[in-house]
């Protein structure tokens, strides 16, 4: 008889680990608290438009076609992939951007137009992170995080120093120009940590922008959840929704034997969380959790978010699908979010605009709209902040874009810390997991197993490789291998 699996959670991770557990045979159920699948990857409806509550960028389509062809599919096969043209612009001044185009040459001709002999500068850059990313993305990162020696490869060995520089070192070195500098920063921002604290070597994130480009899944982002879910229940794995895990059962002799669900036992050989890896310890007796809570309180985690879903009843004017606006200092908001949590007096935020591309999101002649704010997780949120926040960027956003757009606001609705806490019950309502800095990296970062209780195991943000989407996929990949390597002992 096949042993069973609980998972905890419907995310990126838990329906990638799923996948993997029921094509080796387990009997896997998934348990998921909310109404419908997907974790922070889930949809809002509403009068026509389609919103991705969650993630919005589609980076790194090599880790999705790897975790396809796992099962001897294709992306292709679920969801239709677009390259966005322009990937996205960065807006500094009043009617004064820099547009990232869909190929290297393109943007090496952006950088020179901003600043001459930078093109030759941005080439080496982009070389090293090629190499990076192939040690990475091929390699590192799918290895389990149990022990330093997985770091130590010869190809790592020529690259120590990378370990121990910082992005914002290296890039600052090398391009003095404050708007291309906070370019090619940018991208390490999804992983958490501010470019001063990411080491060189995630300097691979810059290869995934320039070097492979942006991508929009016809439909948006959940499509890529409906297909992982389809491939999942093809496999025989069965999905409990409205469905949240309150306790986690343990035996006599230390082992995980289930979960308990609306006051209901339910056995399990193994128990598996991709819920948030401190709220999963949570579900526990104290004595079988691995990490306190001082533990959890002095890692770095990613930052949470404002977000604001807009319905808008015209198309909007100069602005692309994604597009970013860095007209305020940049140090001073990540001050506010990693040294002393607090709201920003002039916060950096980011805008989509899926519509643009995709005519699913929004009525004809009509725009939708996502708006985030990078936030300090755990800090103070109520309606009156958010509120003042949306004045606060919509008025920038209709000065530095020469528009009108206040008047045309159809509907708008909001997400914060209180929503990650209550939905995902993430600690301190972080966005999306813990920041990959030095001392948060690869083993450094909890474990996939539990070392206190037998038979319990974890993936997502949290634990290894790290925040994202493609790391999550990863996560659940790992985990699955564990599991089988735990059993067949």
């Amino acid at each position: 008889m096949s042993k069973t699996i609980a998972i905890i959670g419907s995310g990126f991770s838990a329906l990638a680990a799923s996948c993997y557990l029921a094509k080796d045979g387990y009997d896997v159920t998934i348990f998921e608290k909310n109404e419908t699948i997907g974790g922070r990857a889930r949809q809002l409806k509403k009068d026509g438009f389609t919103f991705d509550i969650g993630p919005t960028w589609y980076w790194m389509p090599d880790v999705f076609e790897r975790f396809f062809a796992d099962f001897n599919k294709t992306p292709s096969e679920y969801y239709t992939l677009e390259k966005l043209n322009p990937a996205y612009s960065v807006y500094f001044g009043k009617d004064d951007f820099i547009t990232i185009e869909d190929t290297l040459e393109k943007i090496y001709a952006a950088f020179e137009a901003e600043e001459q002999g930078s093109s030759k500068k941005l080439k080496k850059f982009i070389d090293n992170a090629q190499d990076n990313y192939n040690v990475a993305i091929k390699d590192l990162v799918y290895r389990p995080g149990v022990s330093p020696f997985e770091l130590v490869t010869p190809v790592t060995m020529r690259k120590v120093g990378q370990f121990f520089s910082t992005i914002k070192k290296d890039v600052r070195k090398e391009f003095k120009n404050n708007r291309l500098a906070q370019i090619l920063e940018f991208p390490v921002l999804f992983l958490g940590a501010k470019p001063s604290n990411t080491p060189s070597f995630y300097s691979f994130m810059n290869y995934a922008d320039f070097g492979i480009g942006t991508f929009h899944p016809k439909k948006g982002m959940y499509q890529v959840i409906l297909a992982m879910e389809t491939l999942a229940k093809s496999l025989g794995v069965s999905i409990k929704t409205s469905a949240p895990v309150d306790k986690i059962n343990i035996n006599s002799d230390g082992k995980a034997t289930g979960v308990v669900v609306h006051d209901e036992t339910h056995d399990f050989d193994i128990v598996l969380s991709g819920a948030d890896y401190h709220h999963s310890e949570t579900l526990l007796d104290k004595k079988y959790r691995q990490y306190s809570e001082s533990y959890w309180s002095k890692k770095v985690f990613a930052p949470s978010s404002l977000l604001f879903y807009v319905g808008f009843d015209k198309k909007l004017k100069n602005v692309n699908h994604h597009t970013l606006f860095f007209d305020v200092d940049f140090d001073i908001h990540a001050k506010d979010i990693y040294d002393t949590p607090r709201w920003p007096d002039n916060p950096l935020f980011y805008a989509s605009f899926p519509s643009i591309t995709d005519e699913s999101s929004a009525p004809e002649g009509k725009e939708a709209g996502i708006f985030l704010i990078p936030l300090a997780p755990g800090i103070e949120d109520n309606e009156g902040l958010r509120a003042e926040y949306f004045e606060k960027i919509i008025a920038r956003f209709e000065a530095l874009t020469s528009q009108d757009v206040r008047k045309s606001i159809i509907f708008k609705e909001s997400f914060c810390v209180n929503d990650f806490i209550k939905d995902y019950n993430s600690y301190k309502g972080n966005a999306y997991g813990m920041a990959n800095t030095l001392l948060q990296t690869a083993f450094l970062r909890p474990k996939l197993k539990s070392g206190k209780v037998k038979n319990l195991f974890f993936t997502g943000q949290l634990t290894v490789p790290g925040p994202g989407v493609p790391p999550s996929l990863i996560s659940g990949k790992l985990v699955a291998e564990l599991i089988n390597k735990h059993n067949s002992n």
